[in-house]
């Protein structure tokens, strides 16, 4: 049976959600997680399902990719699906043309596990590897000990929410992310197996902010985004609330915490280190030119 490319409703994307949650594993390649759908879900469920592709075969979903931006597809493929031959070139096809309506023409980007063939496919089809990227893996087995820094779970409470999401802001220098962002994100599905940590300084300052995704008991959780507020680097406390999100995960049920960085971003690397997570071998996007 052919591989069928769907679009999901706003209503069906729990469908996707359950897939990627299904294909957690450790030990895997560092792909699409749960949690990536749930942080894109700050723009609204509408926008979320506009930007999720899903290819199906006999009913079963096989493949699910995210627009994370329009011309960059974050795909994963079903464990036991990354070296079919027919779905590769299914997958091959749909990502090259752009009538199909997953990429536009010109250059774009796709991210693949490693070890799929479809990566294979597409440098033979004259695409090319992209800049770095550093995944890096906590094992969750053991307790974790305590981060050394007060830290608030984000709720619905008088100032929680802004706390959050003004971290954010002062981290990353073009976060659009508000408070409104944050409860369109809370109502995600994604979000009821998921936490917003914000770390408070002895002064009461909020200085760093993480939220963090479990795709359920025994599988890798994620953090994504982890930031430090620009006025606050330079303490420690980058490290004191990956520690902390970890701690989170692990409560949550997570086997591992997961994250992936730039690998130009040394930093971020290194904070991670700090904070007992293991670098893992690099990753690269693929893409094709203009």
């Amino acid at each position: 049976m052919a591989m069928v490319l769907g679009k999901p409703e706003a209503d069906g994307l729990s469908e996707a959600v359950g897939a990627l949650r299904e294909w957690q594993r450790d030990g895997a390649p560092m792909q699409l997680h749960p949690g990536d759908l749930g942080w894109f879900w700050r723009f609204g469920a509408e926008a979320t399902a506009a930007a999720v592709r899903t290819w199906s075969r006999d009913g079963r979903i096989l493949a699910v990719g995210l627009l994370d931006e329009p011309r960059l597809l974050r795909l994963t493929i079903a464990p036991d699906a990354r070296r079919d031959e027919e779905q590769a070139r299914q997958l091959l096809e749909d990502l090259t043309e752009p009538e199909r309506g997953v990429l536009p023409a010109g250059k774009v980007s796709v991210e693949a596990p490693t070890g799929a063939l479809l990566q294979e496919l597409l440098l033979e089809h004259g695409w090319h590897a992209d800049e770095p990227w550093t995944p890096l893996r906590r094992d969750l087995t053991r307790p974790v000990k305590d981060p050394g820094l007060r830290i608030e779970v984000t709720g619905p409470g008088p100032g929680q929410v802004p706390a959050r999401t003004a971290v954010q802001r002062a981290a990353f220098d073009r976060s659009t992310f508000t408070d409104e962002h944050w409860h369109a994100m809370a109502a995600g599905s994604p979000y009821a197996d998921a936490r917003c940590l914000v770390g408070y300084d002895a002064r009461d300052h909020a200085v760093a902010a993480v939220t963090v995704w479990s795709a359920g008991p025994g599988r890798p959780g994620l953090l994504e985004p982890m930031g430090v507020h620009r006025e606050h680097r330079g303490h420690g406390h980058g490290k004191a609330i990956t520690v902390a999100a970890a701690a989170a995960l692990r409560e949550l049920g997570s086997s591992s915490a997961i994250v992936c960085t730039p690998s130009t971003n040394a930093g971020a690397v290194a904070t991670y280190r700090s904070a007992g997570f293991r670098q893992l071998p690099e990753t690269r996007d693929l893409y094709r030119d203009a």
